[in-house]
């Protein structure tokens, strides 16, 4: 078989290191997938998407003069979203359709006069409270210009 640039093909996972993936070809031929072509997600650890012994489809993406291959994973799978793909059960794909949605806030379901009802009972807590404080600091301690 010629490996070509551009062929998707499958190969066997014979290494892994913190920067990669060594895939086994066929013929004699092996290549690398670099951690930036593992996933379509953000790769800590890559022994959390491959284990040694899988056999992976990759993307030839070049082969270089010394005949060294660079390989991709992510760019072999279908744009479908692929769970599943190679057969690993601890692959993940990670959060595929989610969007950030700020978080809904207390007062979005009042309406304006209960807002306003509400501010004005915490307004009235707390000078309340802060009219029991003078009191109190008035009533306490010795008085002035008494024995």
């Amino acid at each position: 078989m010629q490996l070509e640039v551009g062929a998707i093909v499958e190969g066997k996972v014979t290494g892994i290191t913190k920067f990669g993936v060594f895939v086994d070809l066929g013929e004699g031929k092996s290549g690398m997938v670099h951690i930036s072509e593992v996933s379509t997600t953000y790769v800590k650890e890559i022994t959390d998407f491959i284990k040694m012994g899988e056999t992976v489809k990759v993307k030839i993406l070049n082969i270089g003069e010394d005949g060294k291959i660079g390989l991709s994973i992510k760019r072999a799978m279908d744009p479908k979203p692929q769970h599943q793909q190679g057969g690993s059960p601890r692959r993940r794909s990670g959060p595929s359709t989610y969007t950030w949605q700020p978080k809904p806030k207390s007062n979005e379901a009042l309406s304006f006069e209960d807002m306003m009802a509400k501010f004005k009972q915490a307004s009235d807590e707390k000078m309340n409270d802060l009219k029991r404080s003078v009191d109190a600091k008035r009533g306490s301690g010795p008085r002035r210009g008494s024995k």
